[in-house]
């Protein structure tokens, strides 16, 4: 029943546009289609690439070196996912943007007719989107480092092989389902992001979905580039899949033997240090400056109300609700797809990631018009907001709680039955406690999730209930920079209690680390 609630917009938009008049189609086809499918598939390839660049590079040399700051920086990385990707693109199109202040240093350096790197371009687009993404990569290739069992390397050292040829046919293969699942998520977060496109002005299938439904109120032409994006997610999601199957392994518990970190030279620590750095001050330092200086304009000048601390409230209220329903609703498809892999078990576990694969304007539309078919008195009601976010979410939390099952093997869990211990026994005592870290960073990545969520929240909510997305979108939009920056200072500041629990100690176990 939970997977045919999920599955139910996909079929919405699905059957809207199979059945939409072919002149629809050939308009559409000869107009826009072929532009958004190249602009779509080029900034996810891109941003994918400079992402599998950045995250497993960083997560490389937090696990594996030594250098002064390194504890800081280990957690200060997660720190860009607290930032919107529609707050990183205007505060970037205000700082290079025509008549911006970096472009005027840069034209009293270089002469008058001296351009920057415009923020609105496909370069611009993907290194900001790629800036904001990164953390998915790193968080989970850093994890996945932090878990793997030292001894396979040293039996490939022992065998012969190279430190190249070591890190290229087992540390890397041993990795690979960690770098699989980070992509993914970049993947369908770019193609279905709305606010940093809409922002910069930059055509995807997402921004033109949007311009359907809110400019020329198409629906139909709205499902037909819907659908063109349900069938591009399920083609990823699908050779996602079958490159993970093939990369699947088990280790058991306590007989781990971690990597040795090597401690940097003088040299060293500065290189580290300054690529770190780099980064760091590109995807969260100069944007959260950006914020606090604009935020200290507009709360001298009486921005904040009553109204600014009721946004607060409806944000944090429904980001935790709907993170709390994405657990419960995706343990037992994340389970029975893990422990029981039948066909109906992967085929609900597959019609879960459907809605992520839905731009969210989209989305929103699909799950009201089953609102009001079916329970039409809940309609207006924050519960159709909750529910468009758990379907448009849930596949975030799944891509976190089902690597933590595979890596608790079966035989404990049998072990634990030969003992005595009955299903739900065996469940609570065993199974939850080792996979606990993987649902509680599942937790933190709907929570995060859902506190930036713009399109559906635009559509959806209740009359008088705007969140702090809401404001910024609507500030930003009009090029009322100071306006937006108090709330979306907020948003980042929500958000990092829970970054600080997907990186803390008790997150990543009790690993012993041993320096040398």
């Amino acid at each position: 029943m939970t997977a045919a609630f999920l599955i139910l917009p996909t079929c919405y938009i699905v059957y809207v546009a199979l059945t939409a008049a072919p002149t629809v189609w050939s308009r559409l086809w000869s107009t826009r289609i072929p532009e958004l499918l190249w602009n779509t598939l080029s900034l996810a390839t891109g941003v994918a690439v400079t992402t599998l660049l950045l995250g497993v590079s960083l997560a490389w040399i937090i696990v594996r070196y030594e250098f002064p700051g390194r504890r800081i920086w280990e957690w200060a990385l997660a720190l860009p996912l607290a930032m919107p990707t529609y707050v990183l693109a205007y505060v970037y199109a205000h700082l290079l943007g025509m008549g911006g202040p970096v472009e005027h240093w840069w034209q009293t350096l270089m002469g008058p007719d001296a351009r920057l790197l415009s923020p609105q371009g496909f370069v611009g687009v993907t290194l900001i989107m790629a800036l904001d993404t990164f953390p998915f990569v790193y968080l989970l290739v850093r994890g996945a480092l932090m878990n793997l069992n030292l001894s396979f390397e040293e039996v490939a050292r022992v065998c012969g092989a190279s430190q190249w040829a070591t890190l290229r046919r087992v540390t890397l293969p041993l990795i690979r389902p960690a770098v699989a699942a980070g992509l993914a998520l970049v993947i369908l977060y770019v193609i279905s992001d709305f606010g940093a496109v809409s922002l910069l002005r930059y055509q995807t299938l997402t921004y033109a979905v949007y311009q359907q439904m809110t400019s020329r109120y198409d629906h139909t032409a709205a499902s037909i580039l819907s659908l063109l994006l349900v069938v591009m997610a399920i083609i990823f999601l699908v050779t996602e899949r079958w490159f993970r199957q093939r990369s699947r392994f088990y280790q058991t518990a306590g007989r781990y033997r971690n990597a040795t970190r090597r401690r940097a030279g003088p040299m060293g620590t500065a290189l580290l240090t300054s690529y770190v750095v780099l980064v760091f001050a590109a995807a969260f330092g100069i944007p959260a400056a950006m914020l606090i200086q604009w935020s200290i304009e507009a709360v001298s000048q009486g921005a904040l109300d009553a109204r600014f601390f009721g946004f607060i409230w409806n944000s944090s209220f429904l980001a935790a609700l709907a993170a709390c329903g994405g657990v419960i609703i995706g343990l037992p498809l994340a389970y029975l797809a893990s422990r029981r892999p039948s066909r109906l078990n992967l085929a609900c576990l597959q019609a879960a990631y459907a809605g992520y694969a839905l731009p969210g304007p989209v989305a929103a539309l699909a799950v009201l018009v089953l609102f009001t078919q079916f329970a039409p008195a809940l309609y207006g009601t924050v519960v159709v907001l909750l529910v468009a976010y758990i379907v448009h979410f849930l596949p975030v939390g799944l891509q976190s709680m089902e690597p933590a099952l595979q890596q608790v093997t079966p035989n404990v869990e049998e072990v634990a039955r030969t003992l005595g211990c009955t299903t739900r026994h065996t469940l609570r005592r065993v199974t939850l406690p080792l996979i606990r870290n993987g649902f509680i960073a599942a937790w933190v990545l709907m929570f995060l999730q859902t506190m930036k969520e713009l399109p559906a929240t635009l559509l959806l909510r209740p009359v008088g209930f705007d969140t702090l997305a809401i404001r910024v979108w609507l500030e930003a939009s009009e090029e009322y920079y100071q306006l937006a920056a108090p709330a979306a200072l907020l948003i980042v500041l929500l958000s990092l209690p829970a970054l600080l629990l997907l990186v803390s100690k008790d997150w990543r176990g009790r690993a012993q680390e041993v320096v040398r």
